[in-house]
C-alpha cells in the first residue's frame, strides 16, 4: 500500500507502510514465533491476513486549525493541525464523513483546541463504523459550552450524513493526552450502535473498546468458537470480556453439526464476563438480552480480583483472557497455574506480555496457536494461543 501522507512524511504512523503486505505479514508471524519458541508451541495455523487498506472501524482524529477551517488528523510537532481526511486505512465511510464533519464544525461554530495555548473547545472527533455502515460520531470537547449548538445544528449534521446513528458530546476538561473524558451527553435517539460480526450482534455504547478491525475480529472470534467448541466445557470465564465478543460467541448455542443454530441447537458453556468498564458491561448485557442467551452473564470487575475470589467449586474448565497490552500480569498468572482450570484460551494484542505471563504459567502449556493481523502496515498484531494443562 502507498500512502501520500506517509511519502510526504507528515504521518509516520504506520510505520511498515510501502513494505510488500507479504512481507509485514511474515515478519509478524516469525516475531510471534520467536517470542513463544521457548515454551513449544504444539501448532502454528497460517497467520490470518487483512486487507491492506480500509480496515480500520474506529478513527481518533485531532481537530486543528480554525473554526472557519478546521483540520481532521493529527498535530504536528509544533501542535498544528495535518488534515488527514484521505487516510487510506480508515474506511470508506470514515472518509466519507470527515468532509461533512469539518463543515459541520464550522456551522455550529466550535473551535478546534489549541495545545499550546490551551484555548477552544473541540479536542478531537471519534467515529466508529459498523458492518453495515452505520456511524458513532463523538465529538470530545473541553466543556459543556458548544452542546447547545451541537443540539442545534444536528438536524443539518443528520441529513447530510443520514447512516450517523449515534452522536455524542464527550466532556474532557483535563489537558491531558487520553481519549475521553468521564461525562458522554447521548444527543441522537439511539445510543447505541450495532456491530453485526458472525451471527452475534454486539450493542456498542460510546465509551466501549471493540476491537479496530472488523474483518479479523469477525474471523477471530470464530476461531475461538471452533477451538472450544471441540473442547466442549460445561462451563466458563471470559475475563477482560468487553463488550462480549467471546463470551456471547461462545454461548451462542450450536446444532449437533457444529453449525450456528440459535432457536434451536444444543447449548454453549455456561459462561460468566468480567469487565472493568461498566460501559462496555452494559453493552455486553444489552447484547445478551436482544440475543436471548440465558447462559451467559456479564458483571463489572477486576478480573484478577475475581478470580481470587472464586470458590474452589465456581472454577470453571476454560478461562479466556483478553487483557490489555501489559498482559494479565503476575498475580492472575500464578493463580491459574495453581487452579483446577484445564484450558485457557489467551487473546493477546502483545506477544512480549504474552511470552511473560505464558512463563509464570509453567503447567498450561500453548498446543495451538495463530497470528491475526489486526493492525496491517504497523508492527502491532494479534496472536490468540490455546493452552492445555
Amino acid at each position: 500500500m502507498d500512502c501520500a501522507y506517509f511519502d510526504a512524511g507528515v504521518c509516520r504512523s504506520c510505520s511498515l507502510m510501502g513494505e510488500p503486505y507479504a512481507t509485514q505479514l511474515a515478519g509478524k508471524q516469525r516475531h510471534a514465533e520467536a517470542l513463544l519458541a521457548p515454551f513449544g508451541v504444539g501448532r502454528w495455523l497460517p497467520p490470518v491476513a487483512s486487507g491492506e487498506r480500509d480496515y480500520r472501524n474506529k478513527a481518533k482524529m485531532v481537530v486543528g486549525g480554525t473554526v472557519d477551517a478546521p483540520t481532521i488528523g493529527i498535530l504536528d510537532a509544533d501542535g498544528y493541525g495535518v488534515d488527514l481526511e484521505a487516510c487510506g486505512i480508515c474506511s470508506p465511510g470514515h472518509r466519507a464523513a470527515f468532509p461533512v464533519l469539518a463543515r459541520f464544525i464550522s456551522l455550529a461554530r466550535i473551535a478546534p483546541y489549541d495545545v499550546a495555548r490551551r484555548t477552544g473547545e473541540l479536542k478531537h472527533l471519534i467515529v466508529t463504523e459498523s458492518p453495515d455502515g452505520e456511524l458513532m460520531v463523538r465529538f470530545v470537547l473541553r466543556s459543556t459550552e458548544p452542546v447547545g449548538r451541537l443540539r442545534k445544528h444536528l438536524p443539518t449534521l443528520l441529513a447530510e450524513l443520514p447512516q450517523a446513528r449515534v452522536v455524542t458530546a464527550n466532556i474532557l476538561p483535563e489537558h491531558k493526552a487520553v481519549l475521553e473524558g468521564e461525562q458522554e451527553l447521548v444527543l441522537t435517539e439511539h445510543q447505541t450502535l450495532p456491530m453485526r460480526l458472525n451471527d452475534v450482534t454486539m450493542h456498542l455504547r460510546p465509551q466501549s473498546f471493540f476491537q479496530t478491525n472488523t474483518a479479523i475480529a469477525e474471523a477471530l472470534y470464530a476461531e475461538a468458537r471452533d477451538w472450544i467448541r471441540e473442547l466442549a466445557p460445561d462451563r466458563a470465564w471470559d475475563l477482560y470480556s468487553g463488550v462480549g465478543g467471546f463470551a456471547l460467541h461462545l454461548a451462542t448455542p450450536t446444532d449437533a453439526s457444529g453449525e450456528d443454530a440459535p432457536d434451536r441447537g444444543v447449548p454453549g458453556p455456561i459462561v460468566t464476563g468480567i469487565e472493568t468498564s461498566v460501559e462496555a458491561v452494559a453493552s455486553a448485557e444489552l447484547s445478551r438480552s436482544d440475543a436471548a442467551l440465558a447462559r451467559v452473564r456479564f458483571a463489572a470487575g477486576d478480573a484478577t480480583a475475581f478470580a481470587l475470589g472464586a470458590a474452589p467449586a465456581d472454577v470453571p474448565d476454560l478461562v479466556v483472557v483478553n487483557p490489555p497490552r501489559r498482559g494479565i500480569g503476575p498475580e492472575l498468572a500464578r493463580w491459574l497455574e495453581a487452579s483446577d482450570v484445564s484450558h485457557v484460551l489467551y487473546s493477546s494484542c502483545n506477544a512480549a506480555s504474552l511470552a511473560r505471563d505464558l512463563a509464570a504459567m509453567p503447567s498450561l502449556r500453548p498446543v495451538q496457536a495463530r497470528v491475526f493481523d489486526m493492525f496491517p502496515q504497523t508492527t502491532h498484531f494479534e496472536v490468540m494461543a490455546l493452552l492445555a494443562r
